[in-house]
């Protein structure tokens, strides 16, 4: 049973590498057809396909009432994305960040999860004593109203880059421009394939853990999180290495933004979710952690290898702290 589970794993590595590959080449080749900016193209179409792990996970947990793994999946998600997805990045290649992600989507990101953590703790975060409260107590609740809001402002979201998309279309003198029914067939199997390898890696990686003894509880906060995040590390780093580094951000900024969005909305849309003392610490450790990276990006418009260090050891230690709570 080890064997086959180290099988699944690697044929997981192999479909979430080429998904990766073929995603990311029929991405900026609809870019060019389209004039759309490869950035764009990043915080929507490839963002949506790199969550869709994420997405099925929590809205799952969410039709089986498995709260905990809901919104943990999401936040523990988001943090790897921003420190560990960008910090690989960045440590290949330098990353640029471009003006409008730096001045529209990474504050929208912030934003986001600072009304996800008012709206659903705001009577335990104003009270006193609330951080001596047990890690298993209830200390909010994720409400319709709240996910509606949610979902309403991330529809206001895409819209409105779709909008700003076609007020400024890019100019590509590429004349060599691929046509856009084999881009549209490269990222329909880049997705298949990231979807599939994901799911793998995520099977693979809990049946390994159990055999080693490591707790369920354990496992979600570390294998599910990063597990359902390997489609954003995989895309990110293939983009950052074909030069496409725009895609690369607005790969990770458009999935937090989906994850706290779209999947959190639609889970506690499903069945409210009661957030317990541990998340609460882990939606206050992704707001530093956001801020922390929109401070590294906005210095020299750009994370480089030092930036790219310092975000893995903030995981690393964040890791720890999770571990031993």
């Amino acid at each position: 049973m080890f064997l086959v589970s180290i099988f699944i794993l690697v044929v997981g590595f192999v479909a979430l590498i080429k998904g990766a590959d073929w995603f990311v080449d029929g991405s900026s080749a609809m870019a060019k057809t389209l004039h759309v900016p490869g950035v764009i193209i990043g915080l929507t179409i490839v963002a949506l396909g790199t969550s869709a792990p994420e997405l099925a996970v929590s809205t799952l947990a969410a039709l089986q009432g498995s709260n905990e793994i809901a919104i943990s999946n999401v936040v523990g998600s988001n943090i790897f994305n921003l420190l560990c997805v960008l910090g690989v990045c960045s440590l290949i290649y330098p990353v640029p960040v471009e003006k409008g992600i730096l001045n529209r989507d990474y504050p929208v990101t912030i934003a986001v999860t600072v009304i996800v953590l008012l709206g659903a703790c705001f009577k335990t975060l104003f009270s006193t004593g609330w951080v001596h409260i047990d890690m298993d107590s209830n200390v909010g609740l994720i409400s319709r109203p709240l996910s509606i809001a949610l979902l309403l402002l991330f529809i206001a979201y895409i819209v409105y880059l779709i909008i700003d998309a076609k007020k400024n279309p890019t100019e590509d003198d590429d004349i060599d421009v691929q046509p856009l029914w084999k881009s549209v067939v490269l990222i329909i199997i880049g997705i298949m394939l990231i979807i599939g390898g994901g799911q793998a890696v995520v099977y693979a990686a809990k049946a390994i853990a159990r055999t080693f003894g490591m707790t369920e509880t354990l496992i979600g906060l570390t294998i599910v999180a990063v597990g359902t995040s390997l489609p954003e590390l995989v895309t990110s780093i293939v983009a950052a290495k074909k030069g496409e580094t725009g895609m690369a951000v607005g790969n990770v900024v458009g999935s937090n933004i989906f994850n706290m969005m779209f999947i959190l909305g639609l889970s506690s849309l499903i069945n409210p979710i009661d957030v317990n003392m541990a998340s609460l610490w882990d939606l206050i450790i992704l707001v530093i952690v956001s801020v922390i990276v929109y401070v590294f990006s906005g210095t020299k418009r750009n994370i480089g290898k030092r930036e790219g260090a310092i975000m893995l050891l903030i995981y690393l230690a964040d890791m720890v702290f999770a571990i031993l709570r």
